[in-house]
């Protein structure tokens, strides 16, 4: 075990006991055990001392001890409608992987944007991102990784070896492969953990609902934008591949697309499900508005896309179905149990007056409103860069939305460009899986990442301004 996590176990436990025996309080009576709690958690998260999730469990055991909330009121957080709005996603993603239709989706964008090199490694981000819409980035990069590799080893096994030109055609690739997953998630409600952490807070303290097709007003075109930056910085700026020739790829792509075979009649039915999941997500509204008793929410659309997979049977004789319940032993079940513990923390920090000192407190500085944004959307990004992202978002939303209230500025315009920043981990391999996959490949050093990482951080926090003062006030 390394010393980080020793430190960090033992340190946790302990900081946690020192807040609490202070003989003077720090913000009030229920105040104080709540920031207790969330400095143990801290110290998990950034350490990793235990899984993340493991951590996430706390709030269930310690909000009833210290009498801050009662176990059923903090209990009913892992048991939120968005838990299982992401179960719902969770499934959906098992059955794209599962039939490999996850796959012939990518090969077919990067077949579609061309084979020079600057067209395939488009067609990488493109299909990366586009799967990280809706599978989990860590899956979409493992998707593409070995697609990747296969084009690379061209260039490796060509007449002139692996020239300079070579080398930065691999960067851009790889690269390109990580922050396009990063950005990707953005673009939807379930594509990044943080986005459902948000939707969630808002949902469970604030009673306030941002629909799946609201969400992708704001995040798609940021999702876009990013990547379309992400793919001039590399290609045009930090590792120019001029006079880079190589028709094999075309080669490659076709061979990975005969290995698939025929579009099978389970990936058909998978995608007609997925289909109608995505359109009622979409139309939700309307088809409410069409027929008010139905009621329908996101999660409810959620739950029918998998309860969908799993009770829709493709072959009623032999008793084939899409997907079983064992095939779940791969969903992520340790993010579902985050979820619930970043929403307990949330209602425990607004039930014990934290979130309304945070707000008094700013309301009584004269404090800018752009400078402050600026600051938190920085610190987030930046942050973001050493410890989870979801357990950033955690923390951090609602102390976020008690700065919102202090300000007297709507909280979404606030809380979403700093969630949004969470995602936006370009600089360092242990940010985000996406980067440490593309890191372990060995084509990319830390260094060069690094540098490209730094830069696209910065761009992406003038972005976020951006968004925060013209766009959001338009769309919220």
């Amino acid at each position: 075990m390394e010393l980080s996590k020793k430190i960090g176990l033992v340190l946790g436990p302990v900081v946690f006991l020192v807040l609490n025996l202070l003989p003077f309080e720090m913000v009030s009576e229920k105040g104080d055990p709540v920031i207790s709690i969330a400095v143990w958690m801290l110290i998990w998260w950034i350490t990793e001392a235990v899984s993340i999730s493991v951590t996430a469990l706390l709030p269930l055991l310690l909000l009833p001890i210290l009498k801050v909330l009662p176990i059923a009121e903090v209990g009913a957080n892992y048991g939120s409608p968005i838990v299982f709005l992401f179960f719902g996603g969770f499934v959906m993603a098992l059955a794209l992987e599962k039939v490999n239709l996850h796959r012939r989706i990518a090969l077919n964008i990067i077949k579609l944007t061309g084979t020079t090199p600057n067209k395939v490694i488009l067609g990488f981000m493109i299909a990366t991102a586009t799967l990280s819409m809706w599978i989990s980035n860590t899956a979409s990069t493992v998707v593409m990784l070995p697609i990747a590799v296969s084009v690379i080893n061209l260039l490796i096994n060509d007449e002139d070896g692996f020239t300079k030109n070579d080398q930065n055609f691999a960067l851009s690739v790889m690269l390109g492969i990580a922050f396009s997953a990063n950005a990707g998630g953005i673009a939807t409600v379930i594509g990044t953990p943080p986005n459902s952490v948000l939707i969630g807070l808002l949902e469970n303290e604030y009673n306030t609902e941002i629909s799946f097709l609201k969400w992708m007003t704001i995040g798609l075109p940021f999702s876009i934008i990013m990547i379309g930056i992400c793919y001039v910085v590399l290609v045009k700026w930090m590792f120019p591949n001029k006079d880079l020739k190589f028709n094999a790829s075309k080669d490659v792509i076709y061979t990975e697309l005969e290995k698939l075979g025929p579009t099978s009649g389970k990936e058909k039915m998978v995608l007609i499900i997925f289909g109608v999941t995505v359109f009622l997500w979409i139309f939700r509204t309307l088809i409410n508005n069409i027929f008010p008793n139905l009621g329908l929410t996101d999660t409810m659309i959620s739950i029918l896309a998998a309860v969908a997979l799993f009770g829709i049977p493709y072959n009623i004789k032999k008793g084939d179905f899409i997907i079983i319940w064992k095939d779940t032993s791969k969903l992520a079940w340790g993010i579902l149990v985050l979820f619930g513990g970043g929403l307990a923390l949330a209602q425990g920090m607004s039930a014990s007056g934290i979130v309304d000192m945070v707000a008094n407190s700013i309301a009584q500085s004269e404090i800018s409103v752009l400078f402050t944004a600026a600051l938190l959307i920085f610190l987030m990004l930046f942050m973001t860069e050493l410890m989870s992202n979801v357990a950033l978002v955690a923390v951090l939303a609602p102390v976020v939305a008690g700065i919102a209230i202090g300000l007297d500025i709507p909280m979404l315009h606030l809380l979403i460009p700093v969630t949004i920043a969470s995602s936006c981990a370009f600089m360092l391999p242990m940010a985000t899986p996406p980067n440490a996959i593309v890191f372990a490949s060995g084509y990319v050093k830390i260094p060069q990442m690094a540098r490209v990482g730094v830069i696209l951080n910065l761009i992406a926090v003038v972005l976020l301004i951006l968004v925060f003062q013209f766009v959001i006030p338009l769309l919220f």
